[in-house]
């Protein structure tokens, strides 16, 4: 199995980079998808997220509540490790199972692990390649604000919780620069593709 870690900072284009991968035939799976199907009601994550930041981050469904979640984890950064080692380990469990179906009928398929994490929490070792998604710091969170509709403290708040560009680039074995125009983000994915498919290929 070839399996690429595609990341990048948020606002960074790693949609626009991720959905042209699959339309080229990668199999492409989401750990923030993922991480909402390891917390949805009646599993184990959700129930040890209660048991650690109580029941006002729960909906009246019993669902999570990732907004109030969300405004405990990014003020606090010992909220966000406990938070992190709850989910994480349930994620990772979860993306195995899924790269393995993704290339059941096709050995050389390429897998794409979309993972924003995966500096913070995954490390670049498990990967047969690391592309990294870049545009600097100042334009993601212009982004965030003009797209998003973010107040400009809380895009900033966002950008910094994570790892720093320089951290990310650090691990890439491949960069897609999306700070220019999108059609140049599209021609350097597509190049991208054959090089990762050609390594699928002698990989498999």
């Amino acid at each position: 199995m070839f399996v690429v870690g595609l990341t990048g900072g948020i606002a960074a284009g790693k949609t626009i980079v991720s959905s042209r991968l699959t339309e080229r035939g990668a199999a492409h799976i989401d750990a923030d998808k993922l991480a909402r199907e390891v917390v949805e009601p009646g599993t184990p994550g959700l129930a040890a997220i209660e048991q650690r930041f109580g029941a006002g981050v729960l909906q009246a469904d019993g669902s999570l509540d990732r907004a109030a979640l969300g405004a405990v984890v990014f003020s606090d950064a010992d909220a966000r490790r406990a938070l992190e080692a709850i989910t994480h380990p349930a994620v990772q469990a979860l993306s195995q199972e899924r790269m393995r179906e993704s290339v059941a009928d096709d050995p050389t398929r390429v897998v794409v692990y979309d993972v924003p994490l995966l500096v913070e929490a995954r490390g670049a070792g498990e990967f047969d390649r690391v592309v990294v998604v870049h545009a600097p710091r100042a334009m993601r969170i212009k982004r965030l604000v003009a797209l998003r509709g973010m107040a400009e403290a809380d895009a900033v708040r966002r950008v910094d919780a994570q790892a720093s560009d320089d951290e990310r680039l650090a691990v890439a074995d491949d960069v897609i620069d999306s700070s220019s125009s999108l059609e140049s983000t599209v021609q350097q994915t597509d190049a991208l593709y054959r090089k990762l498919a050609a390594l699928a290929l002698e990989k498999a």
